[in-house]
C-alpha cells in the first residue's frame, strides 16, 4: 500500500498539516508515503485527478488503484482513521 500526498508551497491548510503528519509518521515510520508538489508534478496532479483543493491524501493498492482519498485540512485523528481502514 502507498499513500500519495499532494501538497503546494501557497497552501496553508497544507501548512497546518505538516505537523500533525510528522507526528503521524513518528508513530507509523512504515508508511510508504510519497510527497508531490501541486505546482511542479503535474502529471501526478493530472493523473489522479487532485482538482483545486488542496492537500490531497490517497491511499492506494498493490496494483497502485485507489482505495480511497482525503480533501482538504484534517484533524489528526481523522488522518489515523483513514489509515487504520486499509
Amino acid at each position: 500500500m502507498k499513500i500519495l500526498k499532494f501538497n503546494a508551497v501557497w497552501c496553508p491548510g497544507c501548512l497546518v498539516q505538516r505537523p500533525i503528519w510528522n507526528e503521524v509518521l513518528k508513530k507509523q515510520p512504515e508508511l510508504d508515503i510519497i510527497e508531490y508538489d501541486y505546482d511542479l508534478n503535474e502529471e501526478e496532479v493530472i493523473k489522479y485527478d487532485v482538482g483545486d483543493k488542496l492537500p490531497v491524501i490517497i491511499m492506494l493498492d498493490d496494483q497502485n488503484n485507489e482505495i480511497k482519498r482525503l480533501v482538504g485540512e484534517k484533524k489528526k485523528e481523522e488522518i489515523l482513521d483513514f489509515l487504520k481502514e486499509r
